[in-house]
């Protein structure tokens, strides 16, 4: 009789309180975490104009899990532009910051962390604890720093969003939407292009330690450059991911997915569909490359004879880069070519970073590629100026290859 009176009282309750978060009165909304796990929400946008081709629960309410970091990011990232952080600051590790729960860096009470190694530590291993070290930097406590959040996810109309901690742990009240997800997947790569290369790091050396990006489809999924993954037990496995082939640019979230591989699964399927309603922009198919027709005839596409050498030569064109070092570590590349464009940012701002492994040696080159001859000339220039060992180099590249000649 007791526990049949208690049910009765918590479902009143339950009626209640949602009520009250429908007139407003409670200030987050709340989420049934069962019916949270029991949906999946999804979302594809095109980057450039903002078209919604897909969504299902877009506007669902959803625990954010670690995509809670990408505002935590956000606002680090804006801290850097306006001077307020610097990429080598050390960061003090408070005693809450080291006793937050895994996955962290094992960061300890009195240590400290360079901004740089808690930006790369948040994107690859999801650190709890890098996210309280930078939300108390910036907000005094994380706390304050979650308000902040809050605030700022109103102010790029994430009009769904309440943020309570900098990691994405267990909060109920800490909730989000796909569609709002997708908003500030936007607003990264917006606000930021000179650190949005951050979340293409597969993975990181911290004090020894390896870490690899949880993002799967990094390397995996042709055109794959970020963003972040999530999990929580109450939610489920999240991912938000940019993508970009052929001058097209999709950014897609999902939400609740029940494994990371189903989740994964689930988000090609979206991109493989995106991609096919726009396969090229506008731009490529008013001016197609002139070796390159639009429509190319029938008997050239299927001849595989005399006209293969010539078809061969026409598909192919000279791409030239640089070469900034040679590491015995993928992640010591990676972040050797992320510096020099920090170095000189006019000049290597759209350049593609690259990491190839030398054939028959364990060593890394830290390259970047997608320049022409001059501007590769002008930035090595730059960069010897500043210290950095640099050479320039060419590679004969089919068109349609990805230049992001990365191999482990």
């Amino acid at each position: 009789m007791l526990d049949r009176r208690n049910r009765k009282l918590r479902g009143r309750l339950l009626i209640v309180s949602r009520a009250l978060a429908l007139l407003g009165i409670l200030s987050y909304p709340l989420i049934d975490a069962s019916a949270s796990q029991a949906r999946t929400a999804s979302i594809i946008i095109e980057a450039d104009s903002g078209r919604v081709l897909h969504a299902i629960e877009a506007d669902s309410a959803h625990y954010p899990a670690s995509l809670a970091k990408m505002m935590a990011l956000y606002l680090v990232f804006e801290a850097l532009e306006q001077g307020r952080l610097r990429l080598d600051q050390a960061l003090p590790v408070s005693a809450e910051a080291a006793a937050q729960p895994a996955t962290k860096l094992g960061l300890a009470e009195g240590d400290s962390i360079t901004v740089e190694d808690a930006i790369l530590g948040l994107v690859t291993k999801s650190a709890n604890d890098a996210a309280t070290v930078v939300a108390e930097a910036l907000g005094g406590t994380e706390s304050e720093f979650a308000r902040l959040m809050t605030e700022r996810a109103g102010a790029l109309g994430m009009n769904h969003t309440v943020f309570r901690n900098a990691s994405g742990l267990p909060d109920e009240r800490q909730v989000t939407t796909a569609r709002d997800m997708a908003t500030l997947a936007l607003a990264l790569m917006r606000d930021f292009p000179r650190n949005y290369h951050f979340f293409a790091t597969r993975s990181f050396e911290f004090r020894g330690s390896v870490h690899t990006n949880h993002n799967r489809l990094l390397g995996r999924y042709n055109g794959v450059d970020g963003i972040k993954t999530g999990y929580i037990n109450a939610q489920g496995y999240n991912v938000a991911i940019s993508a970009e082939r052929n001058g097209v640019r999709l950014v897609g979230v999902v939400l609740g997915g029940r494994s990371a591989r189903l989740r994964d699964r689930h988000m090609i399927r979206l991109l493989d569909r995106g991609f096919v309603q726009r396969p090229v922009t506008r731009e490529a198919r008013a001016t197609p490359e002139p070796d390159e027709p639009a429509v190319p005839p029938a008997p050239k596409r299927k001849s595989k004879t005399a006209s293969a050498p010539s078809k061969t030569k026409s598909a192919s064109i000279k791409v030239w880069g640089i070469q900034v070092g040679v590491f015995a570590r993928y992640a010591q590349a990676h972040l050797a070519a992320s510096r020099a464009t920090r170095l000189v940012p006019e000049l290597l701002s759209k350049a593609s970073i690259t990491v190839s492994k030398q054939k028959g040696r364990k060593l890394y080159r830290a390259r970047l590629t997608g320049l022409s001859k001059d501007l590769a000339t002008e930035a090595c220039a730059a960069l010897t100026q500043r210290n950095v060992d640099c050479m320039t180099f060419t590679l004969r590249m089919k068109k349609e290859a990805s230049l992001a000649l990365l191999t482990d």
